[in-house]
């Protein structure tokens, strides 16, 4: 099996709301369903983790607030799927939540360090 990673991206949140419990409930659901539903079949090497908002982009010579805070999309989260092929992979990302709401899902196969 190959190892392929999924990258969650979307618009940040505008303003400062912060969600509560139950929104959180309601958000996180059909998360749950989808990777315990990948889960179940195998598939799932890394649940991964959810990437706050907090953060921040070095580069060469300058230090910028928050991820990527020039571009329109974050990155969410990610999530490590095991699969024989980019295309089965490719065919469970379609059913993140994430593209419900606009976002987007990037595929990509992680290559052994000694390939």
């Amino acid at each position: 099996m190959k190892e392929f990673l999924m990258i969650f991206r979307n618009v940040p949140p505008t303003g400062d709301a912060v969600p509560t419990p139950e929104q959180l409930k309601e958000i996180s659901k059909p998360w749950q369903d989808w990777l315990g539903g990948i889960a179940a079949q195998g598939k799932l090497a890394n649940l991964g983790n959810r990437l706050s908002f907090i953060g921040a982009t070095l580069k060469a010579d300058t230090v910028t607030d928050g991820p990527y805070a020039e571009i329109k999309e974050i990155i969410l989260g990610y999530s490590v799927l095991k699969t024989e092929t980019l295309e089965e992979a490719i065919e469970l990302a379609k059913g993140c939540p994430v593209l419900a709401l606009g976002g987007n899902v990037e595929v990509r196969y992680i290559a052994p360090m000694n390939a």
